[in-house]
Parts: C-alpha cells; sequence; structure tokens
C-alpha cells in the first residue's frame, strides 16, 4: 500500500499510485458528478496534500458547467481544475440528498448516506 487516507473514523488504502475518485448525485440537477483526486507533498512541505486532478459531470446545469478546457467524452464532461492543495475534504452528510458519497481507493465505500457530522477525508499521517 503507496498511501492511506482517513474518511471520518475509517483508515482507506489506496492500491495503485495515491489516487481515489469521489463520486456523488448533484443535489438539485441530480446528474452524476466524479472526482479524481491524488495525494501529493508539495514542494518544502512536510505535510501531504490532496490535489484534484480531474472533475467529471454527466450534465450541466445549476452550478455543474464543465471547466475551461473540459471536453465531452463517453458521456462526460470531463475537465482539469486549476486549484491549489487542500489539507482536507469537508463533505456534507445530510442524509437528504439523493445520494451518499462514494469514494473509491483499493475498494468503494459510501459515505454520508444518513445525517450525521460533515465527513473529514485527509491523507494518513506520515
Amino acid at each position: 500500500m503507496s498511501a492511506c487516507l482517513m474518511a471520518g473514523a475509517m483508515v482507506l488504502g489506496l492500491a495503485a499510485g495515491d489516487r481515489f475518485t469521489l463520486e456523488w448525485t448533484h443535489s438539485v440537477e441530480r446528474e452524476t458528478w466524479r472526482e479524481t483526486w491524488e495525494i501529493v507533498t508539495p514542494d518544502g512541505s512536510p505535510e501531504k496534500r490532496l490535489h484534484l486532478v480531474e472533475a467529471a459531470v454527466k450534465g450541466s446545469g445549476a452550478g455543474m458547467e464543465p471547466g475551461p478546457g473540459g471536453h465531452f467524452e463517453a458521456g462526460w464532461w470531463i475537465w482539469v481544475p486549476d486549484l491549489a492543495p487542500v489539507r482536507e475534504l469537508v463533505l456534507a452528510a445530510s442524509g437528504e440528498t439523493p445520494s451518499a458519497w462514494t469514494l473509491c481507493a483499493a475498494k468503494c465505500v459510501q459515505l454520508g448516506a444518513h445525517a450525521e457530522a460533515p465527513l473529514h477525508i485527509a491523507p494518513c499521517a506520515s
């Protein structure tokens, strides 16, 4: 195992490389959204971070427009966001949205299907 994630109280191993995907259904448009993240160590930083390397959406609408350079492929609008790495992701868990968050690393898990505190996703400490 090359890296791992803390997802709330769970530790999830990453199988191949340091990437994982996060997928959910948009609460208004009811379209699938998918992001691919990787664990990185920015130059000069002792701390691992999460970097968004690709975003994809099955449709468009309220807050779902593809980003600059987006292209349509196999039913998805796909683009590469230009964002700095972050320490963690904080996912709402209202239990009222059309789907849970699906996080896929070495295996897929459902997160936030029921009302609970926000979920924090972060690289494991070194």
